[in-house]
């Protein structure tokens, strides 16, 4: 009967002191403080369709060597490689919490000589000498009467999914960096390219400059201006080779090589990749499963809320088996004897009633901890709402720039042939040719580098809804 009383007032206590732990703190919707929208803001040109899982979403640019240097980042990039083995010390330590279901297991051996004094006593006496042989095992078991062990278990598993999903938020990252950096390579030796083509055109027009100088129609005014366009023009290549050089450079540090190794491949100039994408946003809701850092942040709300209960579980007693069997005996030869053998079992129940109020402290920080998670987890998940938005309506922006830039790249090109034509004809200063020259140059560039920030925004659009792997841990 007072069995009975003792195990039903520890079921109570447990009761008690495990209601207030957030059960769902794990879950995606139940700690959010306000509901996800049901669409995005500027969902326009971009379909809402279900994103795919395990999607490469860098082949979508249809570059090879693209392809190549993102799948090099992923073998060799040295930050990707200190995530993974997070996920091996995570993993491991799981491991280690799981350890704690099973009895611990000891071996032992000894030989033991003593005398007794035979002062000791009401009487004196003689000294009792003695000496003996003692091997066993031993044993120590802590039952997981009230869960702490599991707990301690699941919040390791949650620490261990949250690993991975931070291993998948740098390759992320990874792929994002080097997908930009190579298009960032590409629009500076479109530049240079660029820069290159219009040299020849412009030592044309000095060479009509200097015939119009010759034949006297023309003035040594109108052959510098042409020559200081020239030169200004040739004085841009060497920093656009500069930055193709850092670039290159940076590439190689992204990928894990050293840049001679590089140059050979990525010297040689590329066109830009098609800038037109249908990007698979999907809806909002999305982002909980497929966002790696929105992952991450779950996972560690979750083990925040599994360290509460273990917090609260410290207040309860704890139950312990300890155990050992062997053998004792003075002769060794009689070691293995009937009568040798020794054994002994304890089960322990211990509980510790006052510690200085240590676990109600501890159990104060697990609870704000849980809160700062909370508070952590709808802070990533507006944030990564907010990056798609912002994504969606900078890609849409572009489009519509690039579009701009083009039709004013056509009237610049026109100004300038006409511009020429008036020159050669005399019905116009040389000065209205310069100004041709440079805008159509300063456009051409203009529009070079809008079509890369395009595709720099397709890369951060992916980035945003989570790329292509699926992190629902």
């Amino acid at each position: 009967m007072k069995t009975h009383f003792f195990v039903s007032t520890l079921l109570s206590v447990t009761a008690l002191l495990g209601c207030g732990v957030v059960a769902n703190a794990g879950n995606d919707n139940s700690v959010l403080n306000d509901s996800l929208p049901e669409r995005w803001l500027y969902q326009s040109e971009l379909e809402s369709v279900q994103l795919p899982e395990n999607e490469t979403w860098w082949k979508m640019f249809d570059d090879a060597l693209l392809d190549s240097l993102i799948e090099a980042g992923i073998d060799n990039n040295y930050n990707l490689s200190l995530a993974a083995r997070r996920i091996e010390i995570a993993g491991n330590t799981v491991k280690t919490a799981a350890a704690a279901y099973y009895p611990s297991l000891g071996l032992n051996a000894s030989w033991t000589k003593n005398r007794t004094s035979g002062m000791t006593g009401n009487e004196p006496g003689p000294a009792v000498k003695g000496s003996y042989w003692d091997v066993g095992l031993s044993m120590s078991w802590e039952i997981d009467l009230f869960g702490k062990i599991t707990s301690r278990v699941k919040q390791e598993k949650s620490l261990y999914k949250a690993s991975k999903a931070e291993y998948a938020g740098a390759m992320l990252a990874l792929a994002s960096n080097i997908a930009s950096t190579y298009f960032q390579l590409r629009v500076w030796q479109a530049e240079r390219q660029v820069a290159l083509e219009h040299t020849e055109r412009q030592l044309r027009v000095v060479k009509i400059t200097v015939d119009r100088l010759d034949c006297g129609l023309g003035n040594m005014l109108e052959v510098t201006q042409a020559r200081e366009v020239y030169y200004s023009t040739m004085a841009s290549i060497p920093m656009l080779e500069n930055s193709i050089n850092t670039a290159i450079n940076s590439l190689a540090i992204l990928i894990g090589s050293y840049p001679e190794e590089l140059y050979e491949r990525l010297s040689v100039d590329s066109p830009l990749p098609d800038y037109h994408a249908l990007v698979p946003v999907g809806m909002p809701a999305d982002l909980l499963s497929r966002r790696p850092d929105i992952v991450q942040a779950r996972l560690e709300l979750a083990s925040y809320a599994q360290a509460l209960g273990i917090a609260r579980k410290d207040f309860l007693p704890t139950l312990t088996i300890n155990g050992s069997i062997g053998a004792a005996s003075h002769d060794i030869s009689d070691l293995f004897d009937k009568a040798s053998v020794t054994y002994s079992i304890s089960p322990t129940l211990s509980w510790t009633l006052f510690d200085g109020l240590s676990r109600k402290y501890n159990a104060a920080i697990a609870r704000e901890q849980l809160q700062t998670g909370i508070d952590n987890y709808n802070l990533t998940v507006m944030t990564a709402v907010q990056d798609v938005e912002n994504a969606m309506s900078s890609y849409k922006a572009s489009l519509l720039y690039i579009a701009a830039i083009e039709r004013l790249l056509e009237q610049s090109n026109k100004a300038l042939d006409l511009a020429l034509d008036l020159y050669k004809s005399s019905l116009t200063q040389f000065s209205n040719v310069v100004d041709a020259q440079m805008n159509v140059l300063e456009n051409q560039n203009t529009l070079i580098v809008a079509r890369g920030r395009a595709l720099s925004e397709i890369v951060k659009l992916h980035e945003a809804i989570g790329g292509g792997w699926n992190c629902n841990l």
